[in-house]
């Protein structure tokens, strides 16, 4: 679905469609479409609403974030230390951040700056960085959807270089979306002899990211095998318990549903 929409032109509008399609626009949809029904077909009517109301509701709490990423997502796991000591002794390798989105212009500071999530991304591949002594690629230009200004890759080597006191080796920013992350970084760095690519992200996003690599990966016609891909996923979150306030409408419930939802609407279309 996703090579469809790039062969007609269209996969700027993946953030509009997305919109429509995730929660809250149906379940909205639907009551709308219930009230205009209740004097017609009363027990159709109630019952999109009140299904709408439910979906409003859990679509809302940690309880669905938890049970959504479970069964939609593929498992993924954080780097164990016996991992970081054997990629300290890995030539030939790099760690790619994956760009999470920037804000234009930060008032406080008069310049772009990262979203919240890149700064994430960028501080665990810097640290990682430390750790091994590899060198940190950003990649990230503007997104779909997005406001023309500085990119995103060149926000992260300001901070990177400002905040965090460790410059970045290389810096991708053109590309506008994941498939573009893979297939530009992974054309960058075979030119500088890399054979192997860590590549940092969230761990909900990490399935989809790994999926585009190892289909930029076949899209380069490399040989087989003559680069390597490791998976460094970030917030990782150990099974736990459930609470009350876990089914109760929260902030963080409904964003990390939306987080979930939108990352398995990628993996479903092949984004």
């Amino acid at each position: 679905m996703n090579d469809l929409l790039v062969w007609l032109g269209v996969d700027g509008w993946r953030p509009v469609l997305a919109a429509l399609v995730l929660p809250p626009a149906p379940f909205i949809v639907a009551i709308v479409v219930g009230a205009r029904l209740m004097a017609s077909r009363r027990l159709l009517a109630w019952f999109l609403i009140l299904v709408s109301c439910l979906g409003l509701w859990f679509g809302s709490t940690m309880a669905a974030a938890t049970a959504l990423r479970h069964w939609l997502l593929p498992p993924v796991r954080a780097l164990g230390a016996s991992e970081i000591a054997e990629l300290k002794k890995a030539p030939h390798t790099a760690i790619v951040v994956l760009g999470g989105g920037r804000e234009t212009l930060a008032p406080e500071y008069g310049v772009s700056d990262l979203a919240p999530l890149s700064v994430e991304r960028l501080r665990y591949a810097l640290w990682l960085g430390h750790e091994t002594s590899l060198p940190v690629m950003y990649s990230g230009g503007v997104g779909y959807g997005a406001r023309e200004g500085a990119t995103e890759a060149e926000a992260a080597a300001r901070v990177a270089a400002r905040d965090f006191g460790r410059p970045l080796r290389w810096q991708e920013a053109e590309s506008r979306d994941t498939r573009e992350n893979a297939l530009r970084s992974l054309a960058f760095l075979r030119t500088q002899g890399i054979e192997r690519i860590v590549v940092v992200t969230h761990a909900y996003h990490m399935p989809r990211a790994m999926r585009n690599f190892e289909r930029a990966l076949r899209a380069s016609g490399a040989p087989a095998g003559s680069i390597r891909l490791v998976a460094a996923p970030m917030h990782v979150q150990p099974p736990r318990p459930l609470q009350l306030i876990d089914f109760l409408p929260t902030r963080i419930g409904h964003y990390d549903t939306q987080l979930v939802l939108h990352e398995w609407l990628g993996l479903l279309i092949g984004a």
